[in-house]
């Protein structure tokens, strides 16, 4: 068999593409599905199956739009109550595709409908396709199924699964097995993933700590500690791709667009701007957020699902026409394109607003005169602190938090590297209006110890 990973950089997303005499099947699909299409073609193979280990929280699936477009199977844990066409996988069901033959073991603990699928070739070469259970150095994050879902269900139950899972579930398989997970480093799905995109289950249980001799009490207090914080868009995920998503060109297609606009008509309604900083601060319109999406390093699909919440209308402004499509098609993996009143340009008009400016050297002599907002997380805080005055309110939690931000004083945000303190300002100094709010942005890295 051969196995071709695709990777979604932003989204630190894994897929997988398993290919076997002219067949091919899938294993978690991102949102396009235009990459996969291109294999089989370039292959002269069929896609006939398509597996999904769970329904995911950060990223919106392209299998229902697969199975309109090539009739190919979606296989998925009966647990799911999955709303789209399927058969189900679960433990002891089979399917043979050439000279692979793929298994399913219910494998709970980061969500309890997840399963790892197992691929066999003649060799006898094994290969097991683990979703958000098994990662590199780590193991799903088993928070987020609390509120949505078929099956909810709480951190302990999960954290508890999820300890049942490592110490059982895999005992059967080699430790030549090969681990390919659905997420690496930069994932909101764990806590501590390695950069690695692919293991084996002997390295795993010599080097993975959930796999290291230990009490459930001691499982369970560990994986529960310090995971990163939900963004507000993962249930809306979770039930987008429990039902199936819309298809990803034509959700795209019908956004309004409109150019060198220097107001919109709706006041109430946030603005999403995705230009630079730089330029943001020098023209915006009233009421924006900057959630800038310049490169694949601008992690937008996170930020924007952390902060706008989801069905919350909003306009998106991008720097220039040609950025259009890309920066549509990163937000539509998040599911959040439908939310978008108009896509803008905007115009040159003086008459839009402009960011306060901070004078460094005045702030550096001068620190006890500002009120300094970190917006980092809370575990970021607890390892290192830039300002001993600071206030910690986290970026995501940053909107419904503006009565606890003293208005005494001028306002300087900051974070650790500046993108999440040019959002931050910015959400400040749309709230506020009467203190002058500063983000202190790259300029942080002088303060670092």
């Amino acid at each position: 068999m051969e196995i071709k990973q695709f990777q979604d950089k932003p989204l630190a997303h894994y897929s997988y593409a398993i290919l076997s005499d002219k067949k091919i099947a899938l294993v978690d699909p991102s949102r396009d599905p235009k990459p996969y299409y291109k294999f089989a073609e370039d292959n002269d193979a069929q896609i006939i199956a398509v597996f999904e280990t769970h329904p995911h929280a950060d990223f919106v699936s392209s299998h229902f739009q697969i199975h309109k477009e090539t009739g190919a199977t979606l296989y998925v844990s009966k647990l799911v109550g999955a709303d789209y066409p399927h058969a189900t996988f679960d433990d002891g069901d089979e399917l043979q595709m050439g000279k692979v033959i793929f298994s399913a073991i219910n494998t709970p603990g980061h969500s309890p409908d997840g399963i790892t699928i197992v691929a066999k070739d003649t060799a006898s070469k094994y290969a097991i396709f683990t979703g958000d259970t098994l990662f590199i150095g780590d193991v799903g994050r088993p928070d987020l199924r609390e509120k949505a879902g078929n099956m909810v269900a709480k951190r302990e139950e999960l954290a508890k699964a999820m300890y049942d899972t490592v110490q059982n579930k895999f005992n059967a398989l080699p430790d030549e097995t090969v681990v390919y997970p659905a997420h690496g480093a930069g994932s909101l799905c764990g806590k501590n993933m390695s950069t690695d995109s692919s293991s084996t289950l002997g390295d795993e249980r010599r080097g993975n700590w959930a796999f290291k001799n230990q009490t459930e009490k001691e499982f369970i207090s560990h994986i529960l500690a310090d995971q990163p914080f939900i963004p507000s868009y993962f249930g809306f995920d979770v039930d987008i791709n429990k039902t199936g998503a819309d298809n990803f060109e034509s959700s795209i297609a019908k956004v309004p667009l409109r150019i060198g606009v220097a107001s919109v008509k709706e006041k109430d309604i946030i603005v999403v701007d995705t230009r630079n900083t730089e330029d943001f601060k020098k023209n915006h319109l009233p009421n924006s957020v900057n959630i800038m999406a310049q490169s694949e390093d601008d992690k937008i699909e996170t930020w924007l699902g952390a902060i706008i919440q989801p069905q919350e209308p909003y306009y998106l402004v991008i720097d220039k026409i040609e950025n259009r499509k890309n920066i549509l098609e990163r937000i539509a993996k998040i599911g959040y394109e439908d939310q978008i009143k108009t896509v803008i340009t905007l115009s040159d008009e003086e008459s839009l607003e402009q960011s306060d400016k901070l004078n460094i050297e005045m702030f550096r002599n001068n620190q006890d005169q500002f009120t300094i907002l970190d917006v980092r997380n809370k575990s970021e805080v607890n390892e290192e602190k830039f300002f001993k005055q600071a206030i910690n309110i986290p970026l995501n939690e940053l909107r419904d938090s503006m009565d606890k931000i003293p208005t005494d004083k001028p306002i300087v945000v900051h974070c650790a590297g500046g993108y999440r303190s040019a959002a931050g300002s910015s959400i400040v100094s749309k709230e506020i209006k009467d203190t002058p709010v500063y983000d202190l942005g790259e300029s942080i890295n002088e303060f670092k110890n």
